[in-house]
């Protein structure tokens, strides 16, 4: 869902009104983004961890290249952009070898595992962090990463957005080379050929930098409220 002429103008030209330098937003975390379809294997744990990388149900932790993944979330109206604390960030993902947790599918069956799912609530400043791992594929999608965010009750509404992130296909290539990436052989579907990431995917990729540790991504984002 886009914010219309004014969200696409910022976008696209970087311009902001007077109204927005004065607020405590910086603009480059003013940007707004498509949604995307939730897909098939979202499921409301309810686990509230920063650390999405274990099993609750038994400590195991799922193996992979780490990923630390900050979101900054944003409200931005008439002209204005400002921070949004206490939204709830869910993010959910499949584990190095391509499967997700707690689901029943024609390939696997993990009802009752938790790995790679959990969800924070954003502080003062909009900020929501993750640890987890960069994730592997699995047939007809590129590799990506789910999040919803849903805000507290406001005007007796509640706001709900649902995406997808991506990742350079350069970067992907170069982390599956490694176990235990690299026992799933090469993937099949690259950014641009995946049926989703055509609509809008371009605007929801991540650029993760080296870290000691891994990988770290920010990832910011406007919304619409109202």
């Amino acid at each position: 869902m886009w914010l219309g002429t004014t969200g696409a103008i910022w976008l696209m030209t970087g311009t902001r009104s007077q109204a927005q330098a004065a607020s405590n937003t910086p603009r480059s975390l003013c940007i707004v983004r498509p949604e995307q379809m939730e897909g098939p294997y979202f499921i409301d744990e309810r686990l509230h961890r920063m650390d999405i990388r274990s099993d609750p149900t038994n400590g195991t932790i799922s193996p992979g290249t780490q990923l630390a993944l900050t979101f900054h979330i944003s409200h931005v109206r008439s002209g204005e952009c400002r921070p949004v604390p206490d939204a709830q960030v869910d993010i959910w993902h499949c584990d190095a070898t391509g499967v997700y947790s707690d689901v029943r599918d024609p390939g696997f069956s993990t009802v009752g595992q938790k790995f790679l799912r959990g969800y924070q609530l954003t502080d003062a400043n909009g900020v929501a962090r993750f640890q987890t791992i960069y994730p592997g594929w699995y047939p007809i999608r590129t590799v990506h990463i789910h999040f919803k965010i849903r805000t507290a009750l406001m005007a007796r509404k509640q706001y709900e957005f649902t995406s997808q992130l991506y990742v350079p296909d350069e970067l992907t290539d170069r982390v599956h080379t490694a176990l235990p990436y690299a026992s799933q052989g090469q993937r099949r579907v690259r950014n641009h050929h995946d049926f989703i990431f055509r609509n809008g995917g371009d605007q929801l990729m991540l650029e993760p930098f080296e870290t000691s540790g891994g990988y770290a991504a920010i990832f910011p984002i406007g919304l619409d409220l109202s």
